[in-house]
């Protein structure tokens, strides 16, 4: 994994999301985030999205423009609120026009952060998911530096074009796995645990909301948003699961 950058949280209120999926003309689920934006986030010291925030990114250049109204309540948000965006695997190529416009700090993963004595080890979670062999080799091709560095410098009907022909080719590809292959592998869940004493670890990317009691661990599995409701990890006190509607 890539260089780890830490930072000291221990005495703010912290707000976690993951995986909203906001898709362009789908105003529903906007909505709720921008209220979520205006109201919640604006409570909290810093707000952290561990990936998915965007059902699809394809470039500063082509995506900042379709999601405009998303990128002024970040940017009105991140007057008051520190903004920490990690990247998904739909939007792993948020660049930095999308840092500069919206004020937010693009993290790469593991993220480390400690709140009332704790210290939690931050993921989007997809490299966790080891025995979908077929997603981990696909993932190595398309977000290699020299992938993105061509594909950004395609023309922009390109790459929506291939955007939307991989995008076919996932869906048809989930029909075939079971639940199971789609999950995290709790073997390398326990292997990158085991580099992080003393530490729980917070993912998103499974959209199976739990907490997972583990040996020397516990393991706290974001949920996805809705159009009429979303879920949140707030970091104050202790850590608690929060609804957002």
């Amino acid at each position: 994994m890539s260089k780890i950058a830490e930072q000291n949280n221990s005495r703010t209120k912290t707000l976690i999301i993951s995986d909203l999926h906001l898709v362009s003309g789908e105003l529903e689920k906007t909505a709720l985030f921008i209220k979520f934006c205006q109201n919640e986030a604006k409570e909290a010291d810093q707000l952290f999205i561990l990936g998915d925030l965007f059902n699809s990114w394809l470039g500063d250049d082509l995506s900042i423009a379709n999601y405009q109204n998303v990128i002024e309540a970040l940017n009105s948000l991140s007057q008051n609120t520190n903004i920490y965006v990690m990247g998904g695997n739909r939007d792993f190529l948020l660049g930095n026009k999308f840092k500069k416009e919206p004020g937010c700090k693009i993290l790469i993963e593991p993220h480390f952060i400690d709140n009332n004595n704790k210290r939690y080890v931050l993921i989007h979670g997809d490299t966790l998911c080891t025995d979908d062999i077929d997603y981990q080799k696909l993932k190595k091709i398309l977000q290699h530096p020299i992938t993105k560095f061509i594909f950004l410098r395609l023309p922009k009907k390109l790459r929506l074009r291939l955007s939307g022909q991989l995008r076919k080719k996932s869906v048809e590809a989930q029909k075939y796995k079971s639940k199971n292959i789609m999950d995290v592998n709790t073997d390398s869940v326990d292997k990158f645990m085991s580099n992080h004493p003393n530490t729980d670890l917070i993912h998103g990317h499974t959209h199976r909301k739990r907490v997972h009691n583990n040996e020397g661990y516990t393991r706290y599995v974001l949920g996805d948003w809705y159009v009429d409701r979303g879920s949140a990890i707030k970091l104050e006190d202790g850590l608690d699961f929060i609804e957002i509607n």
